[in-house]
Order: C-alpha cells, then sequence, then structure tokens
C-alpha cells in the first residue's frame, strides 16, 4: 500500500505539459478546482473528465500511475458514497422491497456525483506534482505570492518549508516500507484483527518513524547552518521562467470549459 502512494510524487518527462512554466501549471489547476466545485450536473463532468483525459495522453503519464494514486483513498472515497446515499430524495429505487424502501435515485445521483468529483479532483491536481519537480513547484509558488511580502509575509521561508516537504515524501514513504519490512520479520501483525488492534499495531512503525523524521530534519538544518544559509535576501535564481505559446494555448482551453461548465450550469 505504502508503494501505491504516487500523490506529490515527481515524473520525469519532455512532455508539453512538463515543459509548461510552472506558474501557469498552479494558476490552472487553481481554475481546474474552481470548475468541478461549479459542476451542477453530469454534463459538467463529462467536459472536465475528458479535459482531464487529454492531459494524460498529453503528459505520458501511465494510466496506471494515475489509478495507484487513487488506490489508496479508495476507502475516502467508499465513506463519502455511502453517506451521500442517505441524503437523497425522489422516487425509491425498489419500492418493492420495504427494507430497501429508504434506498431512493436521489441518493444514488448524489452519491455518483460525489465520487465523481473526488476522483477529477484527485487525479487532475496530482498532474501538477507528476509533471513539475518540488523545486520548480515551490520556485512558482514563491513567485506567485511574492506580493504578500509587502505585508511581511515571510514568502520565501514558507516556500522552503513547502520544497523541504515535499521532498521528504518520497523518503519518508521508503522508511516506511523498510520499518514496516523490518517489523513482519520481527513477527509484527498489522493485517488481522479490529481495527483498534490495528492501530495500535502501527505504534512499532509511527515511532521509529518520527525519531527518525526528526533526525533527518536536524542533519538538515545543520547541513543549511554549515552552508551559511540566511534565506532570500539577496539571492540570485538560477531559470528565470517566461510564459511561451503553449502556456497561453493551455490558459485557453482551461480558461474555455471553465466558461462552459457556467454556461452548461445556466442553459441545461
Amino acid at each position: 500500500m505504502i508503494k501505491d502512494i504516487t500523490i506529490g510524487q515527481y515524473f520525469p518527462g519532455d512532455s508539453v505539459i512538463h515543459k509548461m512554466d510552472p506558474r501557469m501549471k498552479i494558476i490552472l489547476t487553481v481554475v481546474y478546482i474552481a470548475a468541478l466545485f461549479m459542476v451542477k450536473n453530469f454534463w459538467g463532468f463529462l467536459l472536465t473528465g475528458g479535459l482531464l483525459i487529454v492531459i494524460i495522453l498529453i503528459s505520458k503519464i501511465p494510466v496506471q500511475t494515475v489509478l495507484k494514486g487513487i488506490k489508496p483513498l479508495l476507502f475516502i472515497i467508499v465513506f463519502t458514497a455511502f453517506f451521500n446515499i442517505f441524503y437523497g430524495t425522489g422516487a425509491p429505487v425498489f419500492p418493492d422491497i420495504g427494507w430497501l424502501a429508504w434506498l431512493k435515485w436521489g441518493g444514488l445521483r448524489n452519491a455518483a456525483f460525489m465520487v465523481i468529483r473526488i476522483v477529477l479532483l484527485i487525479t487532475g491536481t496530482s498532474f501538477m506534482t507528476y509533471t513539475t519537480s518540488p523545486v520548480m513547484l515551490t520556485d512558482a509558488l514563491e513567485r506567485l505570492i511574492s506580493p504578500l511580502r509587502y505585508i511581511k509575509v515571510p514568502v520565501h521561508e514558507l516556500a522552503m518549508m513547502m520544497t523541504i516537504a515535499m521532498r521528504f515524501i518520497p523518503t519518508l514513504t521508503d522508511e516506511t516500507e523498510k520499518i514496516t519490512n523490518a517489523q513482519k520479520a520481527r513477527g509484527a501483525d498489522f493485517e488481522t484483527g479490529n481495527i483498534i488492534r490495528r492501530a495500535k499495531a502501527l505504534i512499532p512503525i509511527l515511532i521509529p518513524l518520527i525519531v527518525s523524521a526528526f533526525r533527518r530534519a536536524e542533519e538538515l538544518a545543520d547541513a543549511m547552518e554549515c552552508r551559511c544559509y540566511n534565506g532570500g535576501d539577496g539571492r540570485t535564481r538560477y531559470k528565470i521562467y517566461s510564459f511561451s505559446l503553449r502556456d497561453y494555448i493551455a490558459a485557453f482551453i482551461v480558461l474555455a470549459v471553465f466558461v462552459s461548465i457556467i454556461l452548461i450550469n445556466v442553459f441545461i
């Protein structure tokens, strides 16, 4: 299960999506999220889903990788769908079966609506990290929120913390896998028993993982101090970003989808 977590990982490539300006990716991802939450019928999901399929094909990210990113969140998706079934109106799905009279078509629609929205949200936002390295992503975010410096917001420090956090996601994932295998070799059982027993079984994993995370953080802090790191004042940039034609084309397509969803909500 640990190896199935692909959220936050970066997959190098040379596709058009990979070559886009990371600032534009962040902006268009925000627009995509806003479009998803504006959808009021399945025609809107059909439009955003089609856009997502085009992105998958262009980015050349394997479909198996995309599906693996959804797998760890299946419990949340099923849990959300289950409770949305109870908030439905309309005709019963099984009117001739008394004990299933509570199941209504409106509830099934609500459940399907939420499942599609969550899947599209997770998959669509994941492509920002799939096609952008953590350093480029946080550098772009720092530039986008740089005007906040005028109100004394520590922009560079926030971006640096995000860079470090995203950088250590794969490292901590591998560390968790190693600790889990080591505990299994000692006879630990993580797969049987009720929920409380399984939760208690995770303690031998969490404690060494937390200790390891603190140790890595201390080592990183010492390394930064030894290199005389003093924040963002006076620092130059290795790469200067600039918007290109592909960025403007992508912006036009995403904005067209956004406007189309508004029109669908109004006329359908």
